[in-house]
């Protein structure tokens, strides 16, 4: 019996890719954090009137089974938890007057709450 192809995990496509606007924001933010840093972390919490929310912090180091993206000079860790839900999700930056933040196009999303904070899949 013929043993399965599996693709290598370098292959396939990174669980977030990242516009050109997030890269120049993160790398703005770990400027100004004012101390070493290895990236950022991305994750799904519980929360929000569509009960998933995204959240962005600092790293200062990988956890055990994080997904490790490194894009446009920056590099960003997924939670383990998280990687189901956003698997081909577009890392955005906006400023507008309104509203400036990092925002997530995912096509994973069933439905978004009407101030867009939180999802569901």
């Amino acid at each position: 019996m013929k043993p399965i192809l599996q693709k290598k995990r370098e292959t396939l496509p990174a669980v977030v890719s990242i516009t050109d606007a997030a890269a120049d924001r993160i790398k703005l933010l770990l400027k100004q954090r004012g101390k070493d840093s290895f990236g950022i972390r991305v994750g799904v919490k519980q929360g929000g009137c569509s009960g998933l929310a995204y959240y962005v912090e600092y790293a200062d180091g990988q956890n055990k089974y994080e997904e490790l993206i490194e894009d446009k000079g920056v590099k960003i860790l997924i939670e383990p938890k998280a990687v189901i839900y956003l698997l081909g999700t577009v890392m955005d930056y906006i400023d507008e007057k309104i509203q400036s933040g990092f925002v997530f196009i995912n096509p994973n999303e069933k439905a978004k709450c009407g101030c867009g904070k939180s999802f569901n899949v």
